[in-house]
């Protein structure tokens, strides 16, 4: 048994979700997973931070360029989040409105997103492990090239401590238990996996026989 782990969960009461250069031009590059998937991917990490109500902060990186701006799903999710439009910086971190913006959500925990994988998101998600926060990165609703640089990506941060996690299991874990609100969770898990309404269906037909 290895006594030194201990299994950090994500906390209601500690996490904050960081959506970072989820932009209408950057987006464009993502290419392992259709764009159809990664927009589902991305607003379901949305609805899972309105759900758990979650401090979101919201960055984009050099709008006025070819990077564009916040794509407008993620600003009509959250209109009154915080959105810090870096001038420049590629490393979200290396902003300091960015970084004060985290510190005033007083949470440890932050749960990251972004465009592109081994850049914006693997960056900030370093430099916050340095800095002493416990970071989760949500593997789909963060996009990049290939495969080949969200493997490598992927094992860079896990290597420096990250945990790498779906979006699926950020709304579980969060939760805990299904009888915290069963309505409320399969819901929203209806919302974005069709299948999962079959399993909703099936629970209301024998609720209602109960």
């Amino acid at each position: 048994m290895n006594t030194a782990f201990k299994y950090r969960r994500i906390s209601k009461e500690e996490a904050a979700v960081l959506f970072i250069d989820h932009q209408s031009g950057l987006i464009s590059l993502v290419q392992d997973f259709t764009p159809a998937e990664f927009k589902n991917n991305v607003l379901a990490l949305g609805d899972i931070a309105k759900y758990y109500k979650l401090p979101t902060i919201l960055t984009t990186s050099f709008e006025a360029g070819p990077n564009g701006p916040l794509v407008p799903e993620l600003k009509a999710q959250f209109p009154d989040a915080p959105h810090i439009a870096r001038p420049g910086q590629i490393n979200a971190w290396d902003n300091d409105d960015f970084v004060d913006a985290v510190k005033k959500t007083g949470r440890k925990q932050l749960v990251i997103a972004g465009v592109v994988t081994d850049v914006c998101v693997a960056f900030p998600t370093l430099s916050a492990l340095e800095a002493g926060y416990e970071v989760f990165v949500v593997t789909d609703a963060s996009g990049t090239f290939n495969d080949v640089m969200r493997h490598a990506a992927w094992a860079r941060m896990a290597a420096a401590g990250a945990q790498l996690m779906s979006w699926f299991s950020v709304a579980s874990e969060l939760h805990r238990d299904w009888r915290n609100d069963v309505e409320g969770l399969g819901n929203l898990l209806s919302e974005h996996v069709p299948n999962y309404r079959n399993l909703m269906t099936s629970y209301a037909a024998r609720k209602g026989k109960e």
